[in-house]
């Protein structure tokens, strides 16, 4: 049976969560981060991702997308599985990482690497509110968490550019 938050029109907009296997707070360290927004970067220039708004946290992600070129689902899939291998590969050779045998130990399973919690919730946009409503959800998400007390001031957002203030670290689609 599919899931209700899959990919049903593989042209609409898209709210996406993707999360880490067991919420592990792997994107505390740059490098990591950096590999995430080289990927996603990746998918927009060769793959046809249209990136509209995004947060990265600690443990998890969320993202408006949408695709008019390659089908939306298998974008991410392909993302999902790229991201994953670089990361965890980025994690086994990284000389600074202190919890590299934890995190190695923790994102594996059956020989086999295991970055993302299966899916990534996603959730069609069908109204201009209900865009308004998530944008605003992806921003103000390191507020909630507590690491900024302006949602602006967080560095691994969209939401610098939405102000004005600096240009995104991946490139926006216009709304």
């Amino acid at each position: 049976m599919a899931s209700p938050f899959s990919i049903k029109d593989q042209q609409a907009l898209y709210f996406v969560t993707f999360t880490v296997h067991q919420w592990a707070d792997v994107f505390t360290r740059e490098l990591y981060v950096d590999i995430l927004i080289d990927s996603i970067n990746y998918c927009q220039f060769h793959k046809g991702l249209k990136v509209y708004a995004w947060v990265i946290m600690s443990n998890h992600c969320h993202f408006i997308l949408s695709s008019d070129k390659t089908p939306l689902s298998d974008i991410i899939r392909d993302f999902k599985k790229f991201s994953a291998k670089a990361i965890y590969k980025a994690i086994q050779e990284n000389p600074k990482e202190s919890r590299k045998s934890w995190l190695l130990w923790l994102l594996r399973k059956d020989e086999k690497i295991w970055f993302w919690e299966s899916g990534y919730h996603g959730e069609e946009i069908y109204t201009e509110d209900f865009l308004k409503t998530k944008i605003k959800y992806i921003h103000n998400n390191p507020v909630q968490a507590g690491i900024v007390e302006s949602e602006e001031e967080y560095l691994n957002s969209s939401c610098g550019e939405f102000y004005g203030l600096r240009k995104s670290k991946i490139r926006l689609e216009p709304i």
